[in-house]
Formats: C-alpha cells, sequence, structure tokens
C-alpha cells in the first residue's frame, strides 16, 4: 500500500453518481491539517500512542492487486516524501449502536461515501474527487480474508464495498475490494485508505465549536432531522450531519444525491476554513480535543500512522487554501439506466492528470478574484446636490458546488 507507480491504462467502463457522506472526508482532512502542530509538540509520545490507540487497523495488503512500482527508495523519516499520496475516504453506513441511535437501526454494512484524497508529490495542492455512490464501473474479481474469490462483474460502485462485506464478512475484506475496484477503474493507485462513521464526525465538528456556514435559504428534511434558516450560521455536530445527509425535503435541492455531494462538499469546505483560521492548531487543549475526535471510529491500513500522517502534514504546513481543490468527477446519466450514472470522458483526463500528479483539471488553480475598491470620484456627491450617485455593487461570481470544482477560497453560496 505503500508503493509508488506509474499511471496505467485502464479500460474506460459504464459508470454512474450518488451521494457522498462529507464526515469522512472532514475527520481525514483533519487528520492531515491538526498533525502539523504534533509534530513540534512536546509529549508527543504520550499523544501518538493514546491517538493511534484510538484508530482500528487492517492490514489489507495480501488482498489489494498490485500496482506497477516507481523505483525510488522512501525517506525514513517522511515515507510520502517527494511522491504524490492518494488515500481513498470511505464513509460507512453502519447501523448499530451509536452509530444506530443516530441514523437509525439498520442491518448490515454499507458504504455510502467515496473520495479520492490526492496530494500532490511537491505539496502544493490537495484535491478531493468525489465518486458518486451509484456509478455503474467494472467490479473486478475480489479475494476475501477466508479465501472466497468473487466473479468480476458490473454494477453500482458502492457494491464493491458490500461484495467484500458480504463474502468476506469484515472491514479488511470491504475495503480491500472498493481500493480493487477504484484502481482497475481509474489507474490511480491508492495508498492509504480511511473508514469513518457519524458518531467520530458529530465529535470533531463539536471539537472546534462548530462549523460556520452560509445557508442561502430555509432547509427542512424530516428524514434527516434537518431544520435550518436561511443566513450565516453556526452548525453543531448533528446539525452538521444532519445537513450533509438531508436529500429530500423544503430547499434541500432538487431530490438527488449527486446534488446532495455539493452540499456535502461546501460543508467540507467551511470545515477546512474553519480549521485553517480558528487556534486548532496553536491551543493545545483543543488540538488534543480536535485529534481524538478526529481518530475515534476511525478503521485505516496499518501503515496509515500517526507518524506517517504526521510528516505527510507537516510537509503541507504551507499549503494556499486556494490550492485545496474540490470536484465531483464527471458523469452524466447511464445510457442503460436513467437512474444511475456512467462517467464521461472527462473522467478519463482527470483521473489521468491525478495518476500522472499534474492538476486534475489540467490546469493551475487560479487564484481567487480580487475586489477592486471603489472609485472616490463615484461615491461622492456632486456640487450642489446632497445624494452620491447610485452605484451597482459588481456581482460575487460563486461556484456551483457539487457540479463544477472549486477551491476554499471561492464562494459557493451568498448569503
Amino acid at each position: 500500500m505503500t508503493s509508488r507507480h506509474a499511471a496505467v491504462p485502464r479500460p474506460r467502463a459504464a459508470r454512474h453518481a450518488r451521494t457522498l457522506r462529507a464526515h469522512g472526508v472532514l475527520r481525514a482532512i483533519a487528520l492531515g491539517v491538526a498533525a502539523v502542530v504534533v509534530f513540534g509538540a512536546s509529549g508527543v509520545a504520550a499523544v501518538a500512542a493514546k491517538l493511534n490507540g484510538n484508530m482500528d487497523k487492517v492490514d489489507v495488503s495480501a488482498l489489494v492487486n498490485p500496482m506497477p512500482e516507481a523505483s525510488k527508495e522512501p525517506d525514513p523519516d517522511d515515507p510520502n516524501a517527494g511522491q504524490a499520496v492518494n488515500i481513498l475516504i470511505l464513509g460507512s453506513d453502519q447501523r448499530d449502536g451509536e452509530n444506530g441511535t443516530i441514523g437509525g437501526e439498520v442491518a448490515g454494512m454499507r458504504s455510502d461515501t467515496a473520495m479520492v484524497l490526492h496530494i500532490s508529490a511537491d505539496r502544493s495542492r490537495v484535491e478531493l474527487v468525489s465518486i458518486p455512490r451509484d456509478s455503474l464501473v467494472e467490479i473486478p474479481s475480489c479475494t476475501m480474508t477466508n479465501g472466497k474469490t468473487t466473479r468480476a462483474t458490473e454494477g453500482m460502485f458502492n457494491t464493491a464495498f458490500a461484495t467484500g462485506w458480504d463474502n468476506g464478512g469484515d472491514m479488511t475484506s470491504a475495503a480491500a475490494c472498493t481500493i480493487n475496484t477504484v484502481q482497475h477503474n481509474t489507474g490511480v493507485t491508492i495508498d492509504h485508505f480511511v473508514v469513518v462513521d457519524f458518531a467520530g464526525f458529530q465529535q470533531m465538528v463539536n471539537s472546534i465549536g462548530g462549523v460556520p456556514m452560509c445557508i442561502p435559504n430555509d432547509m427542512t428534511s424530516k428524514l434527516a432531522g434537518l431544520s435550518l434558516k436561511a443566513g450565516f450560521q453556526t452548525l453543531d455536530g448533528g446539525t452538521a450531519l444532519a445537513y450533509a445527509r438531508a436529500r429530500k425535503g423544503e430547499g434541500v435541492g432538487d431530490g438527488s444525491d449527486t446534488n446532495r455531494i455539493g452540499n456535502q462538499q461546501k460543508l467540507i469546505a467551511a470545515m477546512v476554513r474553519e480549521v485553517l483560521s480558528r487556534d486548532v492548531l496553536t491551543s493545545p487543549q483543543k488540538l488534543i480535543s480536535f485529534l481524538s475526535a478526529a481518530t475515534s471510529s476511525l478503521t485505516t491500513d496499518t501503515a496509515m500512522s500517526l507518524t506517517n500522517m504526521t510528516g505527510l502534514a507537516y510537509n503541507l504546513r504551507n499549503i494556499d487554501s486556494g490550492n485545496i481543490t474540490f470536484m465531483t468527477i464527471p458523469f452524466a446519466p447511464a445510457t442503460s439506466d436513467p437512474n444511475r450514472v456512467e462517467w464521461t470522458s472527462e473522467a478519463d483526463t482527470v483521473w489521468s492528470n491525478l495518476a500522472n500528479d499534474v492538476p486534475a483539471l489540467g490546469e493551475t488553480p487560479a487564484a481567487p478574484p480580487t475586489t477592486t475598491a471603489p472609485d472616490p470620484a463615484a461615491t461622492t456627491p456632486a456640487p450642489g446636490t446632497t445624494e452620491a450617485p447610485a452605484v451597482t455593487p459588481t456581482p460575487t461570481e460563486t461556484k456551483d458546488a457539487g457540479k463544477e470544482a472549486f477551491s476554499v477560497d471561492d464562494t459557493t453560496d451568498v448569503c
């Protein structure tokens, strides 16, 4: 899981799109951002031992199909130094125990969130690419921890996780089958994976005092337990999770899972802005609380140690927030089923760019638009008058989250 590889062209499969639960992505970003301070904090050994103990770890290396390897020796102090890193983030829809209390009891294990987090080798870019769970893709043959082997088939993307869980009976099989599916359909090497749940996300949001967001209109969803008024709001953990899960209701959107992806991306971006702007990274008390929440109820591969994350995050400490980009893999309604989606030819370009560690959209991220100060003459009353001439405000440029790529610096809603 730690070797690097060149891009491998893969035949493009028929594919489809639905939702993504933002809590998985938020916590993965939190782990990276917060680890920057741990790198130089006193008592780091004790803290690291505690936080590592929070995480469940599984070894998927024997079940993941190998990809071509690059001939470069890793840096012993930072195994990721000078190398691009791809992390598959999965949000599990496990509904038992505390998670069942939050989301309602449901048997089994499913994955409703999927995002590839790409960190460039020079640590100048972070790109998060959402994969709609209903994308029609090729699911390769998968081997389970119990020795069972499944047949290759075609189906919804999130079927891969369920296939591993149902046939292997454990997280190792489920995660490995999903990783194999991503690599087979994209040619992108997955170096690490993270699986998260409802409860840990709520704890993480609460640990930083909530997430400020612009809510452009009233939003109500009985199914998700959401009730929000228009305007600037600070969402606590429970409300943030309801916002991320809401699909049907008044003011929520068109009711589709793909629309929900956009809302989740906006939530993640707001979370990143809050972590970067507050004193979370400089206050030991807030930092420990944040890290404890970020690592609770978390399952990763065995190579995803805190030391590994710390070295990676430390090298990201100077990243420009405008170079943290969110996007959904380009898709269209599937020709075989209008209720499913398939990736378009533009998706091939995105995956190829990620595999080759160039900007996903093929260009350097643009700087955010600058605001020009008004001309004093335009706001000064004319001689003999008492009123200044009317000034037409310049419309704020916004990005359509979920449909357009946007950065942490971009505006997606206006209040």
